[in-house]
């Protein structure tokens, strides 16, 4: 049997942090004792994992779940999994649809709304979609958030500007497909995922460095 390789850590800055007092609810939630390190054995590494059965052929479509047309404006989000040296990771399961075999997914919704949160005051979370991944087993699972261009509300936003680095941040921010847009149906949008690295897409309670 060849030999297994454990999972890296994060890129030092690439992250949000645990403890941001901005985020008024990180002062409860944040570790206060070291972090536990899950041993990487060969059932960590390898399994259990979802099954593609699990899985239905419109459920990309997250407009023609329910009896009749939901209310407000469709969008097409599109984008590739990769590693931190730009390589497609094949049949990731991304929790909105699956990616294929060359790390791609796609999927239709409605856009989100901005909502009001009680943080501090007159607090409102920016338009976002969470993404949940899984790779090859379920140790793998990663949480991130999807943002839109232009939003106002983004540097205001604790969630967002927990990422110390700014370059990190910016890669949080989806952009804008013409190709994948549809004539008088859908806006497109396109939304890369980078698991490692420098480039690494900033994840939801990713150990802080």
């Amino acid at each position: 049997m060849s030999k297994l390789h454990g999972y890296r850590r994060f890129h030092p800055g690439t992250q949000p942090e645990y403890d941001f007092p901005f985020y008024a609810s990180t002062a409860k939630r944040h570790p206060t004792q070291p972090l536990v390190i899950v041993p990487q054995t060969l059932s960590e590494i390898t399994g259990p994992v979802f099954g593609t059965d699990d899985l239905k052929p419109a459920d990309n479509d997250l407009t023609r779940q329910h009896k009749g047309d939901p209310i407000g404006e469709r969008i097409i989000v599109s984008g590739r999994v990769l590693d931190e040296n730009g390589r497609p990771m094949p049949h990731t399961l991304v929790e909105v649809w699956q990616a294929n075999a060359a790390g791609r997914y796609r999927f239709i919704t409605i856009r989100p709304g901005e909502y009001p949160w009680r943080n501090h005051y007159n607090a409102w979370r920016p338009a976002h979609i969470h993404f949940s991944l899984f790779g090859h087993a379920f140790l793998t699972r990663l949480v991130t958030q999807m943002y839109f261009p232009g939003d106002p509300l983004l540097p205001y936003d604790p969630m967002y500007m927990s990422i110390p680095d700014e370059k990190a941040r910016v890669r949080l921010i989806s952009q804008f497909d013409w190709e994948n847009t549809i004539p008088e149906q859908a806006l497109g949008y396109r939304f890369d995922i980078v698991l490692r690295g420098r480039e690494a897409t900033p994840m939801d309670d990713s150990p802080g460095e």
